[in-house]
């Protein structure tokens, strides 16, 4: 695994504010091939059911690892299941960046984080983007310190659909209204933030290896895959360590208020200010996002694996 620390040799001070005032940050070469062939090769193994999933795909006979990816969209919370997807939510280079900007916009943070979800996305051909959104509609933090860090598996291009980000969205932590997009032919299900000017976005255009880091608040989104390869994506959020997560608490736990909810199915990074409280134990499978026209399982099936779709 590329890396070797858990430190702020990641990335320069400059790199930092920039992160702070743009509220995306690109770092090249930071996820070696190694790591890359790994995930690639993890890919199929949702696909086939070597690892326990909800809504697994029905694959023809015979089918190769290549055909078998071809029926995935996303997974969610792969690191629940999967070794090869843990190793990348505590990856030394990634966490490294998230120890320095996560909470840069905090006067006292001392740079202890904690991951809250993984998403792999594979996007094959002519699979679906996502309209504009933020992440932090979807999971909630009290200082908005969420972070996303997006691992380009593969080449992101613009007609593969690479991410599109609206720099500077984020500062004033103001959460966009969202209504049907009504462009199935780009977009997947979920719902687009509305009053965003397509003229304002930029493509983040990026070779494999990169690592795009991006804050909760900021309005991104991505395009349909318009060619014959895969856009594949790991995707891992993060967040300040000394942040109570008010998300998907369920069922409600005696004695909590609002103010004191935190789900504790986190992996903490370094320092765990509330290792007192222990952590949530969280369920033995993952979830395989439905292709375009396949309905979502219940939420009796899903339970907190279906609470976010960023």
């Amino acid at each position: 695994m590329s890396g070797e620390s858990v430190s702020g040799e990641w990335v320069s001070d400059a790199a930092v504010t920039q992160f702070v005032d743009q509220g995306y940050l690109v770092v090249p070469d930071l996820v070696d091939a190694d790591d890359r062939a790994r995930i690639v090769a993890d890919t199929a193994r949702f696909a086939r059911g070597e690892y326990p999933v909800v809504n697994p795909p029905v694959l023809p006979d015979g089918a190769d690892d290549d055909e078998a990816t071809h029926h995935v969209l996303a997974v969610h919370f792969p690191h629940w299941v999967s070794p090869v997807a843990m190793d990348m939510v505590r990856h030394p280079g990634v966490t490294g960046v998230v120890s320095r900007i996560a909470g840069a916009h905090l006067p006292h943070w001392d740079g202890a984080i904690k991951c809250c979800q993984s998403m792999l996305f594979v996007k094959g051909p002519d699979m679906p983007g996502q309209a504009w959104h933020q992440d932090e509609r979807y999971i909630p933090t009290r200082d908005r310190s969420l972070v996303g860090a997006w691992i380009a598996i593969d080449d992101a291009t613009i007609d593969n659909g690479c991410l599109w980000v609206v720099p500077g969205s984020h500062r004033n932590g103001y959460l966009y209204p969202t209504a049907d997009h009504g462009r199935p032919d780009e977009y997947d299900s979920s719902d687009q933030a509305q009053g965003v000017d397509d003229a304002d976005g930029i493509a983040v255009e990026v070779p494999a290896g990169s690592v795009v880091f991006f804050n909760g608040y900021l309005l991104h989104r991505s395009l349909k895959n318009r060619t014959n390869g895969f856009r594949r994506a790991l995707v891992n959020h993060y967040l300040n360590a000394w942040s109570l997560l008010p998300w998907s608490v369920a069922p409600s736990v005696p004695g909590m208020s609002l103010p004191t909810l935190d789900n504790r199915a986190v992996v903490p990074i370094g320092d765990d200010p509330y290792e007192w409280k222990g952590l949530s134990t969280p369920p033995e499978r993952c979830f395989l996002r439905p292709l375009p026209g396949q309905p979502w399982p219940d939420a009796d099936s899903t339970g907190q694996l279906n609470s976010s779709k960023s």
